[in-house]
């Protein structure tokens, strides 16, 4: 069970981390971090971190894919990690 909370802290604050990062490289006209590693990052199981990275540093919030899809990203994980917490608490153990 700790490791799963560890899990779930870690990849989100790597994905506000990563939000953060990718605003700042925007600003400099760097080289970028890809949608497709963002929405990975999301995917598994960082998007209230990546939602809130949106939020905080106002990145990526004219693009309707995020807009609409990190809350569903949200949902998501949610669902995912309580099934995940259901089977280690009341199947596996």
């Amino acid at each position: 069970m700790k490791l799963l909370l560890v899990y779930i802290v870690l990849l989100n604050l790597w994905s506000y981390i990563v939000m953060g990062l990718d605003k700042n490289k925007a600003r400099k006209h760097r080289a970028r971090i890809s949608e497709k590693s963002l929405w990975t990052s999301f995917l598994l199981g960082g998007a209230l971190g990546g939602y809130i990275g949106m939020k905080q540093f106002k990145h990526k919030t004219k693009h309707t894919s995020f807009v609409y899809g990190l809350p569903i990203a949200i949902l998501v994980n949610i669902a995912c990690f309580s099934g995940v917490y259901y089977l280690l608490r009341f199947v596996l153990l």
